[in-house]
């Protein structure tokens, strides 16, 4: 059975969950989002958060640094896609509205994102996202 038809239309909801993200938005990450372990995050500050709870928990808290307004994309550089198993990698660049700044504020992110089937569908597994260096 070919996956990836199934996989590029949940990289639809994967961006809608991002676009919600920042903009202060939690609910849409959390439905796509692992419930069960394991499931990692490495932040762009370079944190590192194990455990399906706590990483759902930190992502939760980090929707309150943004509000609506900003904007969102994602380029794919590559992606792959199994019965089990799914990723891409790729930037995130968005321009984002925090809080308490009146002006837009620019992330240019390197992701690697992991996704893992369950009864549910594709759940997000790990992130991993580091500040784009300046050109």
């Amino acid at each position: 059975m070919d996956r990836k038809p199934d996989f590029e239309q949940f990289m639809q909801a994967r961006k809608a969950a991002s676009d919600a993200f920042v903009a202060g938005k939690f609910e849409p990450l959390r439905r796509i989002s692992a419930e069960q372990s394991p499931a990692t995050l490495f932040g762009p500050k370079g944190d590192c958060v194990q455990g399906a709870e706590k990483v759902n928990a930190a992502n939760e808290a980090g929707t309150a640094h943004f509000r609506p307004g900003g904007s969102n994309e994602f380029e794919i550089l590559h992606s792959a896609v199994d019965d089990h198993l799914a990723y891409w990698v790729g930037m995130q660049r968005s321009v984002v509205h925090m809080q308490g700044k009146d002006a837009g504020v620019p992330m240019d992110l390197l992701v690697t994102e992991i996704f893992r089937r369950d009864a549910d569908g594709w759940k997000l597994v790990h992130r991993h996202a580091d500040k784009l260096a300046a050109s």
